[in-house]
């Protein structure tokens, strides 16, 4: 079912978004009326459904507003059910790192203080790991202990990790990318773990604000159910106007998170901090209760191996966060290539994950984002689409007040969603036109997703090494 289900859920999505976009375009059309014989009244209708400037009926408005109202408030009561639930549950066999259930198991035992090893998987990262390093060792909280996975690596990423001190381990025979490389030293090290010894999976292009592991280590301390802390992620400088629009998308999903209190989507695998407890127990629920090969934490055939993981462990019952503390710079893609190849493995990993998982209360909130992108996606094109036509169509432009206003409230909540990040992003922002473009690129992204593995067409992995440039070489 789970290879069947994956190759059919890029129908699935692409049909349920067309069929609604489809029923919403047709009853905007239908209210219009229509006169002469059946011909007339066809061509009419044709036109009308592509080509109307005037205001929508209040009916119509009130009804696109009240559906809009009706999903996001759904969705969201349906996470928060699931999530109350979970966290009630005392069903070990369905949630076994429920909070009712962890809390039990370690009530009146004292685990010692929080400590913690550092994973940091690293495929041909001399250019970028010194940084990283650098941002863990001066960290308020210094880590116990860092190991840097050398993985199949031709450069000088062994050197450069003995220079600064930390641990290396070479991955043997790994044909499998981050997720092989990450089980490998896994299996070392998690049985001689304890409650409270955190593990912490680190990219290599990743630094660290300085107070991040303080924050983790606080969070974990006060809280014996918590399972798992993600990071909340920002773009590094450079890369130009390319790399200010991953910068202003970054900025706007750490909002989000914000706003959600912390509620994650996804664990990145930027920063993300883990108890043993829930990784093992990932690790003996493979096969069974969840995807994947018995005893491996992370599933090698995943290509979004973080946004699995997240997954996995909300679907044992595990409470995750993300505070707003636990902040970390990660690296942007330089060129409209290399942004391609990252987006095109993130989206096929998301679908390929719930496909994997099929529709579960813990995998609907996922369910809904994809619908939800297909939709967008649906919608801007057809926006830029009309735009188009209409420039062809008159001879004159005419500003409608109502649809001035739409665009007005558009363009200040575009602003005020990322002004966090700056006058760069604020002036981005207010230009529309540039993001507009951008998420027509990501739209892109999503379409050549669903083809593939609607297709069956087998996902690359696409690592893209950084260069040893002038900005790398002075951080080692």
């Amino acid at each position: 079912m789970g290879l069947q289900m994956s190759r059919s859920v890029g129908l699935l999505v692409a049909a349920l978004a067309s069929g609604a976009a489809t029923v919403l375009w047709v009853a905007v059309a239908s209210d219009r009326p229509t006169a002469g014989n059946a011909i007339d009244q066809v061509m009419f209708f044709v036109w009308t459904l592509l080509y109307a400037l005037d205001i929508p009926a209040p009916r119509v408005l009130l009804a696109a507003v009240c559906l809009a109202i009706f999903f996001a408030v759904g969705v969201a009561l349906i996470e928060y059910r699931v999530t109350n639930k979970s966290r009630k549950s005392s069903d070990f066999r369905t949630a076994p790192l429920a909070p009712k259930i962890v809390m039990a198991a370690t009530r009146g035992i004292f685990a010692g203080p929080v400590t913690i090893t550092v994973l940091i998987p690293a495929h041909n990262e001399e250019a970028s790991l010194s940084a990283t390093l650098r941002s863990l060792l001066s960290q308020s909280h210094r880590p116990e202990r860092v190991i840097v996975i050398a993985d199949n690596c031709t450069d000088g990423t062994v050197a450069v990790a003995l220079r600064n001190g930390v641990e290396v381990y070479e991955s043997m025979g790994n044909t499998e990318k981050k997720a092989g490389a990450l089980n490998q030293i896994l299996a070392r090290i998690l049985p001689g773990q304890g409650d409270n010894d955190i593990v912490m999976i680190v990219d290599a292009d990743t630094t660290l604000d300085a107070g991040f592991l303080a924050a983790g280590v606080a969070r974990f301390t006060s809280d014996r159910a918590l399972m798992a802390i993600g990071g909340l992620f920002y773009g590094e400088p450079g890369a130009g106007l390319l790399g200010q629009m991953q910068r202003n998308e970054y900025v706007r999903y750490s909002a989000q998170i914000k706003r959600r209190r912390g509620m994650v989507f996804v664990l990145t695998g930027t920063a993300s901090m883990f108890r043993p407890r829930a990784l093992m127990e990932v690790a003996s629920s493979r096969g069974s209760a969840l995807p994947g090969n018995p005893g491996d934490v992370y599933d090698t055939r995943a290509l979004t191996e973080d946004n699995e993981l997240t997954i996995a462990l909300k679907s044992l019952g595990a409470l995750i966060i993300s505070p707003s503390e636990c902040t970390v710079v990660t690296e942007v893609m330089p060129t409209l290539r290399t942004l391609w190849v990252q987006r095109l493995r993130w989206q096929r990993g998301a679908l390929e994950n719930i496909g994997a998982y099929g529709i579960t209360p813990s995998t609907l909130r996922y369910w809904a984002q994809q619908l939800g992108i297909g939709y967008s996606v649906i919608a801007l094109t057809t926006f830029l689409f009309l735009i188009a036509l209409t420039l062809f169509s008159i001879s004159a432009w005419v500003w409608f007040p109502f649809w001035l206003g739409i665009g007005t409230v558009f363009t200040i909540e575009r602003v005020v969603s990322v002004w966090r990040g700056g006058w760069a992003a604020r002036v981005l922002a207010v230009t529309v036109i540039p993001e507009l473009l951008f998420d027509m690129y990501l739209n892109a992204v999503f379409v050549k997703g669903i083809i593939d593995i609607t297709r069956g067409r087998k996902g690359s992995w696409g690592h893209v090494e950084q260069r040893n440039t002038a900005r790398s070489a002075k951080t080692q």
